[in-house]
């Protein structure tokens, strides 16, 4: 929000300089990211009036003007095209000094003398108008100094105010949070209710009083749009960054910066029966003030009359109900409280910002509207004349904001921030903004907020103004002390910290994404699930909750591969979440992605790309943390988002905890992933759990081992395989490994040849050939019944 410094000061006065003052409001929590001059440097420039303007002898597009500038009549060559008798504008004497430490001398002109300089507006910086002259008032004094004329000792103030802050929008705002911060008396503009000089009314229906339960209107009828805003209310527009239209947009766009109320004016003629305050019907349409026709959504709250939307709700008025120069004459000027939630996210939805729906999303004083209605009916009068019908309010009382007291302890203010405040000393510090405090015993307090904090809801609220206003940089600074006993860590679960280490050991970076993603994305992962969608998105394409890690993880790696990263290795651990809010489920997930060289580029070894088994191996080393890599398995299966053939579902004890493989090419191509890439992500808490070792005393036998290539249908899995002839191998068998795989000449068509390692040991004899032979005949057995199985011969 930008405001101008005078307009500030006129309201609340502290005695203290620009800097100070500036430095105070952002340490307050009202940081300031800018201060503009609302003009350049000058000196030497008055009001000046042209008393004759003829044609120049020998210049087509030159004038021959004779200035009044208070003193003397002086003769000027100007070249602008609305150089006239009559008006006054920005005279430069000789001798005047313009921005960029231009010096005005006599000059001549085509063989014409000129003693001193018309302006244009852009010549003195005062705005980038250079179409022509500046021209003043009719009331503007003739040689008065123009920076004195204008008020051009004054700047444009920028302050970016945090969401909560929304009572701040506004000059009154802003005045009383100066008047809290050094307890200077606040002239607050003066409201007198304005007479009813007639009765006619429109009619207001509320069928959405959830979402606006207060709307208040007023007939003003006979107004004269032909005249002028006053120069001072053009001003402080423009030095709010607001560019002044015709008298009704201005006095709406000047009470709402002076009250923070938004406000609209509809032309009353177009206006067919009552005013309607609901939702919107189904593909209805509407052309915005801007040009812009938009299908409504059928939750945007909208105002109709009988036939049509006049306009979007705390966003926007209707183009065919607007106020018209030259058309209109009577008006319906309306102003009401929104509940935010209700406005949140409809102007973005439709491609717009307003300062209507900025303020309004963040949350308007409901006990406002009435006021600024006859603020802005005594504005509008004193403008454009017209006589003012009666003020209707129309509200629902059941929906309107409820105040509830909120307890405050002295002992609060103590424990938060280690500084110990009388009593007196913290009811100086609150009443200021508006506060009422109720003593109820030493050090306590029952505090009631004013319809304008609506930011204020509980005690940590008061607290957090109490040191605001106290002075962050004055609080006492001291290190946190703390008796810390070392926390016992449980030996059967891997933290999340081990499991980081293990990845970052293994060349992973950890990366940080956000927990919303875009819609599209979300389907192609998910397109069994329905999205939880965000009431009020940063933007579009950030617009519903993550169900997976790995598109933010795809995202990243995306923008690392277009900026020349090729091997990359992320991971990340956070939240996922399915469900609707009413059953939701948020899990803690870890996940992580590569691409690129298996391993990085040196001279000692070749250039082989990742694949399937290196991002597996990670897996398997994540699962084997927990000591109990045995109970888990990988399973093939079909998954969205996975190339087809190329993924496995982890089970434990057969219940799925993530997945693992490789990313679709289908949707590599639509995030524009140029090269392989694989992905991987488990539940955190099923993997986290482990078991506690336990010894076992080495066996001083020696091992027997039996490799054994065995001939089986290419589909089935080994695992499958291992995991039987671990079952079948009877309890000394100590360990089992695949250590070949061949498909090709000697094996039949459509089969595999597995060889597999055999070990045992007896803990307390050398075990016999009979019995290891007996047992190699039990795995031999149960993998031909089970699998069709057969030795290699």
């Amino acid at each position: 929000m930008n405001f101008s410094e005078q307009w500030l000061r006129s309201l609340v006065d502290p005695k203290v300089s620009r800097d100070e003052l500036i430095a105070r409001l952002s340490m307050a929590g009202l940081e300031v990211d800018g201060v503009a001059p609302v003009a350049g440097e000058f000196s030497g420039v008055v009001v000046g009036e042209i008393l004759n303007a003829e044609q120049h002898p020998d210049a087509d597009k030159l004038r021959v003007c004779t200035v009044n500038d208070g003193e003397q009549n002086v003769q000027v060559v100007c070249g602008a095209p609305n150089a006239r008798p009559g008006i006054k504008v920005p005279f430069a004497r000789v001798g005047a000094i313009l921005p960029g430490n231009f010096k005005i001398k006599k000059a001549k002109l085509r063989g014409v003398e000129s003693f001193g300089m018309l302006c244009a507006a852009n010549e003195l910086q005062i705005s980038d108008d250079d179409a022509g002259l500046l021209e003043l008032s009719a009331d503007a004094v003739v040689g008065q100094c123009l920076r004195e004329a204008l008020n051009l000792d004054d700047v444009s103030v920028e302050v970016d105010l945090t969401p909560n802050r929304g009572d701040c929008l506004s000059l009154q705002g802003l005045a009383r949070e100066v008047g809290a911060l050094y307890n200077a008396p606040v002239q607050l503009p003066s409201i007198t209710p304005v007479a009813a000089q007639h009765d006619e009314k429109v009619a207001v229906e509320l069928l959405s009083s959830e979402a606006c339960p207060r709307y208040v209107g007023r007939v003003i009828k006979g107004v004269d749009l032909n005249r002028t805003t006053p120069t001072w209310m053009v001003q402080r527009l423009e030095r709010s960054d607001i560019r002044s239209i015709d008298p009704v947009v201005d006095v709406t766009n000047y009470v709402m910066l002076e009250l923070g109320q938004p406000l609209h004016a509809f032309d009353l003629a177009q206006i067919k029966g009552r005013i309607c305050v609901r939702m919107a019907h189904e593909n209805e349409k509407i052309t915005l003030l801007d040009g812009q026709e938009v299908c409504l959504k059928t939750d945007t709250l909208v105002i109709a009359d009988q036939q049509r939307a006049l306009a979007i709700a705390g966003v926007m008025g209707g183009e065919d109900s607007g106020v018209t120069v030259g058309k209109t004459t009577d008006i319906f000027l309306e102003s009401a409280f929104f509940e935010p939630i209700a406005i949140a996210g409809k102007a973005r939805s439709y491609g717009l910002h307003t300062d209507a729906s900025h303020r309004f999303e963040r949350g308007v004083d409901w006990q406002l509207p009435a006021q600024a209605i006859e603020r802005a009916t005594e504005l509008l009068l004193s403008i454009v004349g017209g006589s003012a019908g009666p003020v209707q309010v129309s509200e629902d009382v059941k929906h309107l904001p409820q105040v509830e007291p909120i307890r405050l302890r002295a002992e609060r203010v103590k424990q938060m921030f280690g500084l110990s405040l009388a009593d007196e000393q913290i009811e100086a510090l609150l009443r200021p903004l508006g506060l009422k405090l109720d003593k109820q015993g030493e050090g306590v307090w029952l505090v009631t907020a004013p319809s304008h904090r609506f930011d204020i809801s509980i005690e940590v609220d008061l607290l957090e103004e109490i040191g605001r206003l106290y002075g962050y940089d004055q609080l006492p600074v001291r290190y946190p002390a703390a008796r810390l006993a070392p926390q016992s860590q449980p030996e059967a679960q891997a933290q999340l910290p081990v499991l980081r280490r293990l990845l970052v050991a293994r060349g992973y970076q950890e990366a940080i994404t956000y927990s919303f993603i875009e819609p599209e994305i979300f389907a192609t992962f998910h397109p069994e699930l329905e999205p939880l969608k965000l009431a009020n998105p940063i933007s579009a394409e950030l617009s519903v909750m993550r169900a997976s890690l790995l598109p933010g993880l795809l995202k990243a790696l995306q923008h690392n591969l277009n900026r020349q990263q090729g091997r990359i290795r992320l991971f990340e651990s956070g939240l996922r979440f399915v469900g609707q809010l009413e059953n939701l489920k948020q899990e803690r997930m870890l996940a992580g992605v590569i691409t690129g060289l298996r391993l990085p580029e040196v001279w000692t070894h070749g250039k082989e790309s990742v694949d399937f088994y290196d991002i597996k191996g990670d897996v398997e080393a994540l699962l084997g943390a927990v000591g109990d890599s045995h109970s888990y398995s990988f399973v093939p299966c079909q998954q969205y988002a996975f190339h087809p053939g190329q993924c496995a579902r982890i089970e434990r004890n057969g219940e799925p905890v993530g997945y693992v493989g490789t990313l679709h090419p289908k949707l590599a191509t639509e995030l524009d992933i140029n090269q392989q890439t694989l992905m991987f992500e488990v539940q955190l808490d099923a993997i986290s759990e482990g078991r506690l070792p336990t010894f076992t005393e080495l066996s001083r036998f020696p091992e027997v081992r039996r490799d054994l290539a065995l001939v089986v249908n290419a589909e089935v899995p080994a695992q499958q395989l291992m995991d039987d002839m671990r079952a079948a191998a009877g309890e000394f068998l100590t360990q089992i490994r695949l250590f070949d795989v061949y498909q090709g000449k000697g094996v039949a068509e459509g089969c595999k040849s597995l060889a597999v390692g055999l070990t045992w040991q007896h803990p307390s004899r050398t075990l016999t050939d009979e019995e290891v032979g007996a047992a190699t005949e039990a795995i031999l057995t149960s993998l031909s019944d089970k699998f069709g199985a057969i030795l290699r011969k």
